[in-house]
């Protein structure tokens, strides 16, 4: 006889009466649910979003036939042969006491126009309450982005289990007793001083308006609301638009795959950069005689003294007669710089424009910052770039092994799935330099000396072989040079690295152990392991302990290289790499070079082009002399900036589209506003391969016009006969060229938002977990490929003894063109800020809160100064979205040799007390930070 899995019998259909008729459940459904499917609203308010049903509110009770109270509907689930009443005598009454007794402490002043209690109140015609009012508690307005209004609060403990059990955040707790009682935030702090990290969830899940968004945007009118996609980090959170006045006035989670109505501070509050006062809103030319230099300024209130306004169709003329000029002299003396911030669509024309229009490769974006190294890795040794597992697929693991990554800053809502995963009793192994919150969710912290990844991988991997655990079966059916690895490995023994790399051999041995032998094992990494010399190596590591013990190819198992901005995947998908068409097929590929000189109807290069750094070498020696960059901003996120901006300064011609006069945007000749996230319609494919569908909600400012627009009308003057006017038909065209994406029709994407790739005929439903039975490679086996040590290219030594660690922060993204213009995101984190252990800065003689200068070979830079603990003794951890202590001023630009990438996250500096302040001459080249930024 066939078993029953408990999936199977959750899903079983279960009859019972419901208000006298029958109707048909399910046993994992509860009895609100099922009535509503069926038409029938029961009143409720501590149920509903993503959290977890209480019962405690009681206005949702109902009448069970045999039972002697009423029942929560919300907390009960049916039986066959159940008799539920939901508007009988006995029930009303009760849930009309219920409303009454909660509306009786409800203040006069109202913060919300969406007040539930009220809502229900009036549905089952409960009036003016018969009841005194108790004493309230007062407002509090702390926070910049939240208004506490307790004297609305209902006590539903809503809010408490958003931040404890779906955030799992832990700041809101309830405190004290009787009807004193209140959810209290840390030790009963005001939130703009508690430990909050503003995801905003307890806004969401509150029912009443106790907690708000700041600023009364509760009480507009909103006029209406769209679904869309966040534009920040690489988790894609699908969303919702509230509109209103013309203008994002707040912001909602979306019932969306990767994040199930959860947001972070960015996705819920960091809209409003999209009206500044400073949104290029008129093409702008350099005006004659305005030298560049790469020691400047940026005044974006005060553009006028560097560029003239013009016409679109000047700017248009101007920009592309630059561009051919230089085209017909030497079309390699061109390079384009697309963006991860736009869609999936402008990505494939702006590879397309540089392809077809310069006539070579030199084409790159952001990913080669960030996960070049990894991909190159994952290429060579399973041919495929792109994950192998959701990242939601951490709840079907019985271990996760998160390395070189900070997903509560970095993706916060991801992280999220792995604290859900940590309670439920997955075993959660964290290895990283610096320790994070995250730490304190984890079987194991393994904090482990910075560049020091290779070698506690490799006691990894001789442990897994030396002790019998290596799956024999999968490494003989779907691998090939495990003797190779074997062989390496040889000399890696954890008694040998643990002096190397800090952690003792035996929890090596142990976390090894754990790893090989556990029903289900799921590696995610981030730029920790990709952003060094030997990044490549690392990710080699990481596919082999993957590959060695068959933890591939099945749920809660895999590898998952979390991807940075929003659309890095799915603008690496679409071809904007030096070395590959769409769909990482090869230009000196044969097959796929006929492929696409067909599909376009032109004849194209075969020689890769250059990456983003060589690129950059390559304009500082005359060599490339005229550049289109859209949407980045290279003079803040490449490594030693000094180098960057000079060699940008030394261009011929360079053309910036953005929506903000950036760094980038100040060194150029010509300037294109473009459109900002919510001002257009297009798709994005964030880490787990959905691509997702953003929608207009707002009109561009002025004469801004839409990314694709631009590129189309550029095009076009460049000599290319492009007619594309909506997204749309350029999805239809990437169809085409893109074998991965075949099935998914845009039809499919206006009505599901969301599908997974690979899906390669209509109505596939996509492919979460790949790599089940092969890899798609030419033999289906994946490659094995050793590593040894190879140190970082600059080591700490007297005169520079400490290592300087760049990344992001949670309330701000890549170089803050877009966060830092958020009123609220601004206000949590105003200042740039290095971290440093607390004995760091004692032995510096500083506190935190003073200023220090961090100093490398390549300049210098003062910023206040953090204790963290978490940072490493010998290292400082400084964020790059500083204009006025820009990290990248101090980075060294030496590159992995496979994958392209600077070693952002290591290099030699030495950190002294003291500084120059804000305003002081010198500091932020003589400007105040309201002086730069508004």
């Amino acid at each position: 006889m066939e078993r029953v899995t408990t999936q199977q019998l959750a899903m079983m259909p279960i009859e019972f009466k419901l208000n006298g008729e029958t109707v048909v459940g399910r046993p994992d459904e509860k009895i609100i649910e099922t009535a509503k499917k069926h038409g029938i609203d029961i009143p409720h308010l501590c149920h509903g979003g993503n959290q977890r049903s209480d019962g405690n509110c009681r206005a949702c009770v109902v009448e069970i036939k045999g039972e002697r109270a009423l029942a929560p509907s919300c907390c009960r689930f049916p039986t066959p042969g159940m008799e539920v009443t939901t508007n009988s005598p006995r029930a009303l009454t009760s849930q009309k006491m219920v409303l009454e007794l909660l509306l009786s402490d409800m203040p006069e002043q109202e913060y919300t126009l969406d007040n539930k209690l009220k809502q229900w109140a009036g549905k089952l015609g409960v009036g003016r309450p018969r009841f005194a009012k108790r004493e309230q508690p007062k407002s509090d307005l702390s926070h910049p982005a939240m208004a506490v209004n307790l004297d609305a609060c209902i006590q539903c403990t809503r809010c408490v289990r958003a931040c404890r059990e779906v955030q799992v955040n832990d700041v809101i707790g309830y405190a004290y007793r009787g009807d004193a009682s209140v959810p209290v935030f840390d030790f009963d702090d005001a939130m703009g001083e508690s430990t909050c990290v503003a995801c905003g969830e307890c806004v969401q899940a509150c029912p009443t308006g106790a907690l708000m968004p700041a600023r009364g945007v509760g009480l507009k009118k909103i006029e209406k609301k769209v679904d869309s996609v966040c534009p920040f980090c690489g988790v894609g959170c699908l969303l919702t638009y509230h509109v209103a006045e013309k203008k994002i006035q707040f912001v909602t989670g979306k019932e969306g795959p990767s994040n199930h109505y959860r947001l972070c501070v960015k996705g819920r509050f960091g809209f409003d950069y999209a009206h500044h006062p400073q949104r290029l809103t008129k093409p702008l030319i350099r005006k004659p005689g305005i030298a560049k230099s790469p020691d400047f300024v940026v005044d974006p209130g005060n553009w006028s003294e560097v560029f003239r306004e013009a016409s679109w169709e000047e700017a248009l003329e101007f920009a592309a007669a630059g561009l051919r000029k230089i085209r017909d002299q030497d079309r390699y003396a061109l390079a384009g710089y697309g963006s991860a911030k736009g869609s999936n669509e402008e990505a494939y024309l702006f590879q397309k424009l540089v392809r077809t229009g310069f006539g070579q490769n030199n084409v790159d974006h952001c990913t080669r910052l960030c996960h070049a190294s990894s991909v190159a890795a994952l290429m060579e040794g399973i041919n495929s770039g792109a994950v192998s597992n959701q990242v939601s697929d951490v709840t079907k693991a019985e271990l996760i092994f998160l390395i070189g990554a900070n997903p509560t800053s970095n993706h916060p809502v991801a992280a999220t799935w792995m604290k859900n995963a940590a309670k439920a009793g997955v075993k959660l192994v964290y290895a990283d330099p610096r320790r994070s919150e995250l730490a304190r969710h984890a079987w194991r912290m393994l904090q482990f000396k910075p560049d020091t990844d290779v070698a506690l991988l490799n006691a990894m991997i001789y442990t897994i072989i030396e002790e019998g655990l290596v799956n024999d079966e999968f490494v003989r059916e779907r691998t090939s040079g495990f003797e190779a690895l074997k062989e390496n490995a040889t000399s890696f023994s954890p008694e040998k690295m643990a002096p190397i790399c800090g952690i003792p051999a035996e929890t090596i041995r142990e976390v090894a152990r754990a790893y090989a032998t556990s029903k289900g094992s799921m590696i995610l990494w981030g730029m920790g392991i990709s952003q060094h010399v030997h990044g490549t190596d690392n990710a080699r590591c990481l596919i082999a302990l993957a590959m060695m013990t068959g933890q591939i190819g099945r749920p809660g198992t895999g590898l998952h290289p979390l991807r940075g901005q929003n659309n890095v995947q799915g603008a690496s998908d679409s071809g904007l790499i030096p070395m590959v068409f769409p769909d990482y097929q090869r230009v000196d590929n044969p097959d796929a070079h006929q492929r696409f000189e067909k599909l376009w109807g032109t004849t194209l290069d075969k020689k890769p082009g250059l990456t983003v750094v060589e690129i950059m070498d390559a304009a500082y020696d005359g060599k490339i002399r005229g550049m289109y960059i859209m949407g980045e901003n290279p003079a803040m996120s490449d490594p030693d900036l000094e180098h960057a901006r000079g060699a940008m300064a030394k261009l011929e011609h360079l053309v910036v589209q953005d929506i903000f006069l950036t760094e980038t945007a100040y060194l150029a000749d010509v300037v294109l506003p473009a459109t900002a996230w919510p001002e257009k319609d297009g798709t994005v494919t964030n880490t787990d391969r959905m691509v997702q569908l953003g929608r207009k909600a707002l009109n561009a400012p002025g004469e801004a016009r839409e990314d694709l627009w631009i590129i189309v009308e550029l095009a076009k003057r460049l000599g290319l006969d492009w007619t594309y006017a909506h997204p749309r038909e350029v999805w239809n065209e990437m169809r085409q060229a893109m074998d991965s994406i075949r099935g998914i029709t845009w039809e499919r994407l206006e009505r599901d938002s969301s599908v997974t790739y690979p899906c390669e005929n209509e109505g596939d439903p996509g492919e979460p977990v790949v790599f089940q039975t092969h890899f798609p490679t030419a033999t289906g086996r994946g490659r094995f490929v050793p590593a040894d040590i190879i140190p970082a290219a600059e080591r700490p030594d007297e005169e520079y003894p400490m290592v300087l660690i760049t990344g992001r922060q949670l309330e701000h993204w890549h170089t803050g063109a877009m966060t830092r213009r958020s009123g609220a995101l601004d206000a949590i984190e105003p200042e740039a800020v290095a971290s440093l252990h607390p004995l760091d800065l004692d032995a510096l003689g500083a506190k935190p809160g003073d200023l220090v200068t961090v100093e490398s070979r390549r300049g210098k830079v003062s910023i206040y100064a953090r204790a963290d603990a978490g940072t490493p003794l010998g290292a400082v951890f400084i964020p790059f979205c500083y204009y006025e202590a820009a990290a990248n001023l101090l980075t060294n630009p030496v590159l992995d040799p496979f994958g392209k990438i600077p070693e952002f996250k290591y290099c030699a500096v030495r950190v002294s007390a003291g500084g120059e302040r804000p305003g002081d001459p010198g500091y932020g080249k003589g400007r105040t930070l309201q002086e730069l930024y508004g």
